[in-house]
């Protein structure tokens, strides 16, 4: 099997790029930093290779599904970022490429790579959103609506594929806070506890082979994500507000 990983160079896909190693799966890892992707290929056992690209660019993303299509079993749309601050104070052109990265980019390879996943009746996509698909997020705004894109996304796929017994799955990873440079890049810290990418990573391949359209590890956030269906739209807002401005500027 050979898999494709976006965001590969640091987080959550190196560590998931270490773990497939471990299962003897082949690798294809994408982002910009090559000296970062050169590192981590040196200490893994299986075949990789490194792309070093800008996935901002709306043609980047055409040339690596043009490169690799038909050539892949498993494709994990993991690259993101994030960005602190009232939407009125943000920078526009950092939201738009945001949009780029976190929306047209996951949505693109999505939709080219499922047509040849579907020929072949085999293939698994992990799409990497958030607890924060679940909720609109003050302060963190255009990140938590890109996620939510990514994540409702996904679960149309998946039914579509289930309701016409394609063998195809396609899971939305939906973790909460992780130990990753998201806070640096995002320009804030948040004081709560988030869980290993090790173990993230882990868990959410796991249950990527088992086909579990939802994948959200740890816990506590799987209850915090059961509970705010009970809680009205405007309580949830003023808690996800209280919560993003416990971060250090």
């Amino acid at each position: 099997m050979i898999a494709l990983i976006t965001g590969a160079s640091s987080g959550i896909g190196r560590d998931m790029a270490r773990y497939l190693d471990s299962l003897g799966i082949d690798l294809i890892l994408v982002a910009r930093r090559k000296e970062k992707l050169e590192e981590l290929k040196k200490e893994l056992k299986v075949n990789v290779q490194i792309i070093d690209m800008d996935l901002t660019i709306e043609d980047n993303v055409y040339k690596l599904y043009n490169k690799f299509k038909n050539k892949i079993d498993i494709l994990i749309n993991n690259a993101g970022f994030g960005l602190f601050g009232d939407f009125d104070k943000t920078d526009l052109d950092t939201e738009l490429k945001m949009i780029d990265l976190n929306i047209k980019t996951p949505h693109i390879l999505t939709k080219l790579f499922l047509k040849d996943f579907i020929k072949k009746n085999n293939g698994y996509i992990l799409n990497v959103a958030s607890s924060a698909g679940f909720m609109a997020g003050p302060n963190l705004n255009t990140y938590y609506a890109t996620k939510n894109y990514i994540l409702k996304l996904s679960m149309a796929i998946n039914e579509e594929l289930r309701s016409r017994n394609i063998n195809v799955k396609v899971c939305a990873l939906c973790p909460g806070p992780v130990n990753t440079e998201f806070n640096k890049v995002a320009h804030g810290t948040f004081k709560l506890k988030g869980l290993s990418s090790e173990y993230v990573a882990k868990y959410a391949i796991d249950k990527m082979f088992k086909g579990k359209m939802l994948i959200i590890p740890g816990a506590k956030i799987k209850l915090a994500i059961f509970g705010i269906r009970f809680i009205p739209y405007r309580l949830q807002l003023i808690i996800t507000h209280h919560i993003q401005l416990k971060k250090n500027k």
